[in-house]
């Protein structure tokens, strides 16, 4: 369950990783709560949630040309660092009461551009610090277990620390938080340059290229699209939390907290069963299952009145988008080509982050006048349909990705034996 771990170098980000991201959480509920207490608003919460995405929708697919192209590595120290300074900012603003909407929206703006250029590249650099691809997918499923824990931690911690002392603490204890994935990014030892050399052809060809590839294969296409969805209707749902937790709960911060920690919960539960697969074999299957399973848990967290049941229900969802994000990122990441993975999981992060913005717009505007539960209902049943909608596609996207499978060597035997005979019957005879 924890093979990937044997490499030193993932070791290394896997530690600092999880403190950096506790810290993180701690600031994510931080700033829904601060905008919530300030304005009371779910537009607002919205429009805070659109600043913070919207530049990974605008600048993902130029930022995979990048990544593609510059040293992953230094990439990275240098995204973290500014991370730091943002939250820093963030802190400081919030403890000499200097903090306002307008702040807020430009500094989650800021944290946006940063993220376009970080979320590619850390799932880029991925097969650099595991040197292989043998235990990708154990790391990628770690990767999502070290989230959740974090997403488990750190609201929970959140929630106590902004009821005793305030949001500016959570903002001050993330600024920190950084230097640990910082320190462990410097401290490794890489054996040869991370990411592609600097190549000939101009940007516009190479994210044509990139563009080309993801849409041409249907496997790709159909991962992201799916994603893309349950991240425009479904994913808002974070956004909307703060109001169920203070108005229809009739709870605080505290509840606010044991919501997200039970989203947490789930998902980290759906990454350890992830973790403790043996092979990417059988994940397609998960993805629609667990989509379904997302949308049914929303539409029922939309009408319940009482705090435990919500809170069962945030940890069948959070389970339910963990399955399918992580088995959609464990697949790309299998059959993509090497020279193309940076801008492949830069239409994967425009996808997850990229949309959400507009979703968090929708479903602000949608709580606004319509009401909180009637917004939620609607994103979970999009979510149910477009889980059907992938079901049926399954079997076409199962024979283009089983070639793949069968070079990588992740197929039986007889399996690969019959992919190859089908293929010499399909390929025309010579002259």
């Amino acid at each position: 369950m924890v093979r990937a771990l044997r490499r030193r170098n993932y070791r290394l980000f896997f530690g600092g990783q999880l403190i950096s991201l506790i810290g993180t959480w701690m600031t994510t509920i931080a700033t829904s709560w601060l905008v919530y207490r300030l304005t009371g608003s779910a537009l607002l919460l919205g429009l805070v949630g659109f600043a913070g995405q919207f530049p990974a929708f605008l600048l993902a697919p130029v930022a995979g040309i990048f990544v593609d192209r510059w040293n992953q590595h230094r990439l990275l120290v240098a995204t973290q660092t500014l991370s730091m300074l943002e939250s820093v900012a963030l802190a400081v603003l919030t403890l000499t009461g200097r903090i306002n909407v307008g702040w807020i929206l430009a500094l989650n703006a800021f944290q946006g551009l940063v993220n376009a250029f970080d979320m590619p590249g850390r799932q880029a650099f991925l097969v650099t610090m595991i040197e292989g691809k043998e235990d990708l997918g154990n790391a990628i499923a770690l990767n999502s277990s070290m989230v959740n824990a974090a997403r488990l931690l750190g609201p929970s911690i959140g929630g106590l620390i902004i009821a005793a002392r305030g949001e500016g603490f959570c903002f001050a204890f993330d600024g920190v938080s950084y230097l640990a994935v910082i320190g462990a990014l410097l401290g490794m030892r890489l054996s040869a340059p991370s990411g592609a050399k600097r190549r000939a052809a101009g940007a516009w060809e190479e994210l044509r290229e990139g563009w080309d590839y993801v849409s041409g294969f249907l496997p790709a296409r159909s991962i992201i699209l799916l994603l893309a969805l349950v991240s425009l209707v479904g994913v808002p749902y974070s956004v909307l939390v703060p109001i169920f937790a203070g108005r229809i709960l009739h709870g605080g911060p505290h509840t606010l907290g044991l919501l997200m920690a039970c989203s947490g919960l789930g998902a980290l539960c759906g990454a350890v069963w992830l973790a403790s697969r043996r092979s990417v074999l059988g994940l397609g299957r998960a993805i629609p299952i667990a989509t379904a399973c997302f949308g049914l848990g929303l539409a029922a967290f939309a009408y319940s009145r009482v705090v435990w049941l919500s809170a069962v229900l945030m940890v069948v969802t959070g389970a339910g988008f963990m399955i399918q994000m992580a088995s959609s990122n464990t697949i790309l990441q299998t059959i993509v080509d090497d020279d193309k993975r940076g801008r492949v999981m830069s239409y994967f992060m425009m996808a997850f982050m990229g949309t959400a913005p507009f979703g968090s717009l929708l479903a602000g505007g949608f709580a606004d006048r319509l009401g909180a539960p009637a917004a939620l209902l609607f994103g979970g049943a999009c979510c149910v349909v477009a889980a059907g909608w992938f079901a049926l596609r399954l079997p076409d996207i199962r024979r283009a990705i089983r070639p793949i499978y069968a070079r990588l060597g992740l197929l039986s035997q007889a399996e690969t034996v019959a992919i190859a005979a089908a293929e010499q019957l399909l390929t025309p005879p010579r002259d």
